[in-house]
Order: structure tokens, then sequence, then C-alpha cells
């Protein structure tokens, strides 16, 4: 027995289900998850000494790959400083005048712990701001696990089959409005029934939860449109997407300005941290300026906000274009590789992100995205795991290439994926 196998039977005994995040049980794909002992670059390495390229860099953050030396050091240096003070600290302040010069419609920026901390965080601002309790999301699109947007969520909840999870009480999504995504016209609809009860609207500008999704053209354009005339916040859930999409985030690529903004564990090049910004007028409303309580004993951790700044300034130097380039040409070839298989592909790619749906239809939203075979994904992620490809552990995952990935990476991954049997 495998060393991971023996780690994952203990863990079971004293961990629900063996992992601290649903998804990482892989049941989706039909096997044991590999316990991770080490990462360098674009690499993974399990416990019991096997090599994986990694096309899940943590879920999104790692755009410098693993262990990065840059960051790395930078973390360091702020551990040997201490790890937590509990008080303001000279990085924080720094990394919040970078995030600010870098999104277009940030202002000003409050620090937070995880992703879910900051879309619950901001909704509670928004709520607050506007005086009103409705929040309009969408269907497939996951911001956190808060109670409030528990309800037709993507990714994890989608696999779990449990769009409304126990625990959360009716009450408390009963202010959730839910929409299919990309479909303007049933905001519109909705807007004209409830407009001014609806505090904010609250969408992925790329939905990264149910596979990478795009908006269709206009579709950002329309909710901001349509926040102005009633008054409601548009935020962006940039988790996925900010510093992935471009140094401006989707709302820099796409060219629209939300009025709040969320940001994960990017930020902190994969510590665990979050943030939530926008226009100064609403971010005031903010204790202790404003009336609208959060707080956190870790938030603006020394050693995140150290890493953060020094990801930060590293991506400035980067060439985004050229990896996105790369990034289209190996999702492409990877695609064209099961389709000559006989499996019908869709595949959707963005930046440094790409997923390939196992359905013969266009996916631009979570109905459609349902419609991807996910035996045929499963069949995928196992044999490619095999042979050292790490993908996501489940089809409703985005892919994600990083800086620290080679040409001889993609190579190998091309070569994998034409051993794949069906």
């Amino acid at each position: 027995m495998s060393l991971s196998s023996l780690l994952y039977a203990k863990a079971q005994t004293i961990i629900p289900g063996g992992v601290n995040s649903p998804i990482r049980a892989c049941r989706g794909v039909g096997c044991e998850p590999v316990f991770i002992e080490s990462a360098k670059g674009s690499k993974l390495y399990d416990v019991d000494g096997n090599e994986y390229i990694d096309y899940v860099m943590s879920w999104g953050p790692l755009l410098l790959g693993h262990a990065d030396p840059v960051v790395h050091e930078a973390a360091k240096a702020a551990l040997d400083r201490g790890a937590s003070f509990g008080a303001p600290c000279p990085a924080e302040v720094d990394l919040a005048a970078k995030i600010v010069s870098l999104m277009p419609s940030v202002q000003m920026v409050r620090m937070v712990n995880s992703g879910t901390e900051a879309t619950m965080s901001a909704l509670r601002l928004a709520r607050g701001f506007t005086g009103r309790d409705c929040v309009l999301k969408f269907d497939g699109c996951y911001h956190g696990h808060a109670d409030a947007f528990l309800a037709a969520a993507g990714s994890g909840v989608a696999a779990q089959a449990a769009p409304g999870t126990p625990g959360v009480p009716a009450a408390t999504v009963a202010h959730t409005i839910v929409l299919p995504y990309n479909n303007l016209d049933a905001v519109r609809e909705t807007f004209t029934a409830k407009g001014r009860q609806i505090a904010a609207i609250i969408v992925e500008p790329a939905a990264g939860n149910m596979g990478l999704v795009l908006p269709r053209p206009g579709y950002l354009e329309g909710l901001r449109a349509v926040c102005d005339e009633y008054g409601a916040l548009l935020i962006f859930d940039e988790v996925i997407t900010g510093f992935r999409w471009g140094l401006g985030g989707a709302q820099g690529r796409y060219g629209v300005r939300p009025d709040l903004t969320t940001l994960g564990k990017i930020i902190g090049a994969g510590f665990p941290v979050g943030a939530y910004g926008g226009r100064k007028d609403i971010m005031e409303k903010l204790s202790p300026t404003g009336p609208v309580f959060q707080a956190g004993t870790l938030s603006g951790n020394p050693v995140a906000m150290a890493a953060g700044l020094a990801n930060l300034c590293e991506l400035e130097k980067r060439d985004y274009a050229a990896l996105e380039a790369a990034t289209r040409e190996f999702a492409q070839e990877f695609a064209a590789i099961i389709r000559s298989k006989g499996i019908p592909v869709t595949l959707n790619h963005a930046a440094s992100a790409f997923t390939m749906y196992f359905t013969g239809r266009p996916v631009e939203d979570m109905a459609a995205a349902r419609t991807s075979d996910a035996k045929i994904y499963a069949a995928l992620y196992r044999q490619m795991r095999d042979q050292g490809i790490y993908l996501a552990s489940l089809g409703f995952e985005c892919s994600f290439t990083s800086f620290a990935h080679s040409q001889t990476d993609f190579e190998k991954t091309l070569a994998a994926a034409k051993k794949v049997t069906f």
C-alpha cells in the first residue's frame, strides 16, 4: 500500500472524509487523493516520490509557479521578523497601494484572510451602503461558503448535488436571487420587478467554478448599466481572474468597472489571504470610519503581505501575452488529441486558464456545463495522473498554467494524453 493510501486511511479516522476541503477527496473521479510532500516550479512531488506536472496550481493563485524564489525569500524574511502581530505592519500598506495602483476600480482596499471572507464582507458592505437586503448571483458561480451564497453554487457544491446545503436556514438565502449566467434579459426582468430591493449583483466576470465560462459580448456592460439604473452595486468576484487575466484583472481586460472587487489567494502568492476593495465612498462605510463592522485578527498578516507584494511586483515584469499564447496553443492541441479519440470536446480558454467540456454544445452557462460527460473526465483524470499529470479532481474546474510551465511540460502532457483510452 502506498504512503498516500496509508495517510488517507488515517486521515479518514480523524478528519471528516479524510480531507479539509471536499473536492480533495477525489470522489468525483473515482480514486483516492495523493498526499503532496513538496512542490517547485510547475511540479508537485507526492509522499511516495512521484512527480507531477501541475495544472491546478493551488486552484489558481500560483501564477509564478510553486516556491518562486523571489516570493519565497520575501516570505522567509518576513517570517524571521515575526509570524503575526495582530497590529498594523508596513507590508500591508505597501500591498494595498500596489493593488490600488493595478486594479482599475479599486480606490481603497481591506485585507482579509480568504476569498470567502472577502465576498461575505463585500456583501455586508453593499447591504450597509445601500440599505437593501437582496443580492443577485448566478447559477454556477461560486463565491465561497458563506451562507448567503450557497444557493446554486458551482464547483464542489455542484459535485455534492447540494445547491442548498443543510445547515443554511431558509431565511438566510431568502434574500438571494439566483439567475442563469450570461442571461441579461433575466437580469433586466428581475430588476424591473425587484430592483429597489437589490443591494448588489455579485458575479465572476469570467466564471471559473462551472469550468471556465466566458461572458458573452455586452453581458458585463449590461450588468453595469442595470446597477446604475437601479442604484445597486456591482461586485466582481475576481478571486480567480484577478491578476491572472492581466495585471488589471478581468475588469481591466473587459473594460467594465465594478463598484466592489473581491480578491483571493493570488494576492498572497498562495498564502491564506483575501481582500476586497472599491470606490472610496463605499469603502469608507467600513468600521472604524463607518458603521459597517468587519474585523480579523490575522488580516494583514505580515508574512502573507510580504509574499503578496513580492508576487505582484514580480508579475509586473512578466509577459502575459506570451503565456496566454502558449496556453492557447497547448489547450487547443490537448483538445484535438481528445477529439481524435471520438470524444466531443468544447474548449473554453482565456488568459492562462482553460476547460475542456466533453459535450458537443457550446458552454455559456451552468446548464450547458452540466452536459459534459463526467465519466469521460474521470477516465482522463485517472490516466493522466498515473502518467504524472496533475489535473483538477473535478470537471467543474479550470486548468491553470503558470510562468513556470515550460514547452517540455506541455509536450510531456500532450504525449500522455495520446495514451489515454476511453
